[in-house]
């Protein structure tokens, strides 16, 4: 039996509940596809657990084009997750990560294949125009990950939170080989990446449907940023321990000398040594809820689960 050829470029898609978004992001993906027909492409969609019709879309899509695969997860793991089980099942020499939700435009993907073809191993995209389309809540927070993941990782980039990015065979390969739960794609592709490039790209509103991204999600990604490529909260809190100890010191010596000059007051300080105490007590409860962030963390990890379940891969016959 001849073996089939390797595609040079997969595009892979994370669905959940996007039954409204899927026939529109086909037409446009398909159209954005037609210039590498003849290099080979697939398409490769993760239902993640939808609850609305997505699979039954996405399963009538694969049987009407063989170059479609859908992995189908036996219940719903994350976004992150669903990338992940896409990634394993990609065998392009380069990797397209995209959302279903049409902000980012699938005509784009031409533009990333262009600029990684110059020799990068990821490419980035960076998105236009979102003052216009995305709220301040929405921003905000972006603009946080993008400030923290630039910090820890020291790969400068403008927009860590961009899911349009391609990627070189080698560095999904190495990402596969993390077997972490908790991982924030972009930046774990940035360790194993030489040339790292970013170009504009455009952005528009949701198509359809709601965000999957609420304040706890974003929360959620904001502790996987920080606790999963780097120890500068630990290293911060030790910090942080010297330089009350030294405050601790001089507030205790100023207390005893203002006693000895001025006996008849020492009453009058208690309400602030109350105030004072109260901080360094919230303090040691901020660095004990970090402290139990990491080893959560690790306890999770050490039990080696799975990070997804495949119920059956579709298509591609």
């Amino acid at each position: 039996m001849a073996l089939e050829p390797t595609p040079f470029l997969s595009v892979t898609i994370p669905i959940y509940n996007e039954q409204d978004n899927i026939p529109a992001l086909w037409g446009r993906l398909s159209a954005a596809l037609a210039p590498f027909d003849a290099r080979g492409w697939e398409v490769i969609f993760t239902d993640d657990g939808s609850k609305d019709a997505s699979l039954k879309l996405l399963l009538d899509l694969a049987k009407a084009e063989p170059r479609i695969r859908v992995v189908e997860f036996n219940r719903n793991y994350g976004q992150h997750a669903a990338v992940f089980g896409a990634l394993a099942e990609a065998k392009g020499e380069i990797i397209v990560t995209l959302d279903a939700d049409l902000q980012n435009p699938p005509e784009e993907i031409p533009k990333l294949v262009a600029k990684i073809e110059e020799g990068f191993d990821v490419v980035g995209g960076w998105r236009q125009g979102r003052e216009e389309n995305d709220s301040l809540f929405r921003r905000l927070p972006s603009k946080l990950v993008n400030a923290i993941t630039r910090r820890t990782t020291g790969v400068k980039l403008h927009d860590y939170g961009c899911m349009l990015r391609a990627y070189r065979r080698e560095v999904v390969d190495a990402m596969l080989l993390c077997k972490e739960r908790s991982s924030f794609i972009p930046a774990l592709a940035n360790s194993f990446a030489k040339r790292i490039a970013e170009v504009p790209v455009a952005h528009a509103e949701r198509a359809a449907g709601d965000s999957k991204y609420g304040l706890w999600k974003l929360i959620n990604l904001q502790f996987d940023l920080v606790t999963s490529f780097s120890l500068l909260p630990l290293q911060m809190l030790s910090v942080f321990g010297v330089v009350i100890s030294g405050i601790s010191l001089a507030f205790s010596l100023g207390l005893l000398i203002y006693r000895f000059v001025h006996p008849e007051g020492t009453v009058n300080g208690v309400f602030t040594l109350f105030a004072i105490l109260f901080f360094f007590v919230g303090c040691m409860f901020l660095a004990l809820g970090l402290l139990g962030e990491y080893i959560g963390r690790i306890y999770t990890e050490v039990r080696d689960r799975p990070r997804y379940m495949i119920k059956k891969v579709h298509g591609g016959e």
